[in-house]
C-alpha cells in the first residue's frame, strides 16, 4: 500500500469516528458513493458554505444570493444541453464485469506518470540539498521533461477525441497505453459508450399523465433562469453576480474517493453576468479573486495549482480549474469558466422570452456574457479535512493526532473542562459554557483525565480547551490552551469571549485576502 492511500484511509476512518462522515444507511450495508454529514461533519460544512457566501456576497455590493428549487421544467434540461450531451465515455472490463469512466482511466495512467516526476524531484531535492533549484530541475531534466511531454501528448490527444466523439480512438488509446483494470489487471475492454449522467423521476398523481422531470445535476440553471427576475427586481446594473448553494445529483459511472465524487452532492456557484468584450479581464480578476480566497485559509500554497483546460466546452472562450492536492494526488476542486452568451441565448430560444439586458447609458440591449466560478463544497469538506490530519511526534516520544482545521472553519471553537467533577469546578465551567455558548458553538467535557481530554479535542479540530481548576474559585483565571501549538496561558474569565472571538472570526480571516 502506498504512503497515499494509506494516508486516505486514515483520513476516513477519522471522519467516522469523530462524528465528521457516516455511510448513508450504513445498517442496510449503505448505498454507494452516498455519504451523510454527521453532527461535526454538518457544523463544518455549514462553516464553509457561510466562509463562502460571506466572501461572495456579503462583501460585494453587486452580487445577491438565490435558492432555486431541485426540480426545474424539463425543457431547461434540453434547453442548457443537459439532455442531448450530459454524456460521459463508459468502458467495461469484461473479465471483472466492472465498469469505468474511459477518461479517469487515462487520467489516472497520467497520475502515475507525475507520482514519477515527484520521486525524480524528492531524488534530486536530497541530491542537491540547499542549492536545489526545483523549476530549473523539472524543466530541465531529460527523464523529467521526457514525463511531462508523454502526459502532454496523452491529454491532447484524449481531449481531442472526446470532443470529436472518436470514441475509437479512446478505446485505441487505452490500449496502446496498455491500461489494465486497477482490480483484475486485466486488459480485456468492451467498446466506449456514452452515458447519460441525469437522474430521471416523475412529476404527477397518475403514471400515465405523469411528466418526466430530472433531479438537477448543476445548480447554474436555476442562476440563467431567473436571471431577468433577480435583475429587474433588484435593479441590478451590469456587471452584476447571482450566487447559490445547493444540492445536485449525478449518475456517477465511477463514484470513488469517498466524498470527492458523489452522486448527491453541493455545490456553491457564482455567475457573473458582463458586458461581451469584457470577458478576459473579468475571468483573470476571478482567477485571482477565488484563488486569493482559498489561500486565506492558510492551508499552504504549495497545495494549490490552476490547470488550464485542454478541451473547451463549445460555448467557452476559457476554463481553468483550481486544483487541490488530495491525498491521492491533485485533483479539480473549483472550475473557473468563461461561457460567452450561450446559456441565455438557448434559454431565449427555448422558452421564447427575451432575456436580455438594456443599458440605460448606451441605450442598447443586449444579451450579456458569463463568467462562472464553481466549487463543489464535498469537495472543499474534503479538501479542508484531509489537509489538516496530521499526526505530531512530541517531545516525550509520544504522537498526538491532531486535526489542524483553520480555526475559522471548526465545528466546535472551544471545550470547557473542570479539572474534577468536584469542588464547585463543575459548575463553574457549566456557567462559562452558557455564557460563551451565545456566540461560538461550545462543548463541555468531564471525561478522563484532563490529558487525555486535550488529545480527544485535538483529534476532534477543537482550537481552544478551557480548564477550570481549584485557583479558578479565588482569581476567576482559568487556563487556556492553544490546538496547534499546545501553549497554555493563564486569563481572565471575561477576557475569554474576545481571546476566541479574534483567532476565529470571519472578518479577520477574510482580510488576508
Amino acid at each position: 500500500m502506498t504512503n497515499q492511500d494509506d494516508q486516505f484511509k486514515k483520513v476516513v476512518s477519522h471522519a467516522k469516528e469523530y462524528g465528521y462522515v457516516f455511510q448513508s444507511s450504513e445498517i442496510y450495508d449503505g448505498l454507494s458513493a452516498v455519504y451523510d454529514y454527521a453532527q461535526n461533519g454538518a457544523e463544518l460544512k455549514k462553516n464553509i458554505r457561510d466562509y463562502w457566501w460571506k466572501a461572495m456576497v456579503q462583501m460585494h455590493d453587486n452580487i445577491v444570493g438565490i435558492d432555486a428549487s431541485i426540480f426545474m421544467h424539463p425543457t431547461t434540461w434540453k434547453a442548457s444541453g443537459h439532455v442531448d450531451a450530459f454524456n460521459d465515455p463508459l468502458i467495461d472490463n469484461k473479465d471483472s464485469k466492472k465498469r469505468y469512466r474511459a477518461d479517469v482511466l487515462i487520467e489516472d495512467y497520467c497520475a502515475k506518470i507525475e507520482g514519477k516526476i515527484d520521486k525524480e524531484v524528492d531524488k534530486a531535492a536530497k541530491r542537491f540539498g540547499e542549492a536545489f533549484n526545483k523549476e530549473e530541475f523539472i524543466t530541465t531534466n531529460p527523464r523529467v521533461v521526457g514525463y511531462y511531454d508523454k502526459i502532454k501528448t496523452i491529454l491532447s490527444r484524449m481531449a481531442k477525441s472526446l470532443e470529436s466523439e472518436d470514441l475509437a480512438d479512446v478505446k485505441a488509446l487505452i490500449e496502446e497505453l496498455e491500461i489494465a483494470d486497477p482490480l483484475t489487471g486485466s486488459r480485456n475492454w468492451t467498446e466506449v459508450k456514452q452515458f447519460n449522467l441525469m437522474f430521471g423521476t416523475k412529476l404527477g398523481a397518475s403514471a400515465e399523465s405523469a411528466m418526466d422531470l430530472y433531479l438537477r445535476p448543476e445548480t447554474a440553471q436555476g442562476i440563467f433562469v431567473n436571471f431577468l427576475n433577480v435583475q429587474k427586481s433588484g435593479r441590478m446594473k451590469i456587471p452584476f453576480g447571482i450566487a447559490q448553494t445547493g444540492k445536485a445529483f449525478r449518475n456517477e459511472i465511477v463514484a470513488r474517493q469517498f466524498i470527492f465524487r458523489m452522486r448527491e452532492f453541493e455545490q456553491m456557484e457564482m455567475q457573473f453576468f458582463i458586458k461581451p468584450g469584457t470577458q478576459k479581464e473579468w475571468f483573470e480578476h476571478w482567477k485571482e479573486a477565488r484563488m486569493k480566497w482559498h489561500l486565506s485559509l492558510g492551508m499552504g500554497t504549495e497545495n494549490y495549482r490552476f490547470h488550464d483546460h485542454e478541451k473547451l466546452a463549445h460555448y467557452a472562450d476559457a476554463a481553468t480549474d483550481i486544483e487541490f492536492k488530495f491525498p491521492f494526488g491533485f485533483k479539480e476542486l473549483e472550475g473557473i469558466h468563461s461561457r460567452t452568451d450561450f446559456d441565455l441565448k438557448q434559454h431565449e430560444e427555448f422558452s421564447g422570452k427575451k432575456l436580455q439586458y438594456f443599458d440605460h447609458e448606451t441605450n442598447e440591449s443586449y444579451t450579456p456574457y458569463v463568467l462562472e466560478t464553481s466549487i463543489g463544497l464535498d469537495r472543499m469538506f474534503l479538501a479542508v479535512f484531509s489537509n489538516a490530519l496530521v499526526e505530531e511526534e512530541l517531545e516525550n516520544n509520544t504522537t498526538r493526532t491532531v486535526l489542524k482545521l483553520p480555526s475559522v472553519l471548526a465545528p466546535v471553537k472551544a471545550a470547557i473542562l473542570p479539572l474534577v467533577k468536584k469542588d464547585g469546578l463543575p459548575e463553574i465551567a457549566r456557567q462559562i459554557m452558557d455564557d460563551l455558548k451565545w456566540d461560538f458553538n461550545v462543548t463541555y467535557d468531564e471525561k478522563d483525565a484532563v490529558g487525555r481530554r486535550y488529545r480527544r479535542q485535538d483529534a476532534n479540530g477543537t482550537p481552544f480547551c478551557i480548564t477550570v481548576d481549584h485557583d479558578t474559585l479565588e482569581d476567576q483565571t482559568v487556563t487556556i490552551r492553544h490546538r496547534d501549538t499546545m501553549e497554555q496561558t493563564r486569563v481572565k474569565i471575561e477576557d475569554l469571549r474576545e481571546i476566541i472571538h479574534q483567532e476565529v472570526d470571519v472578518k479577520t480571516w477574510l482580510k488576508k485576502m
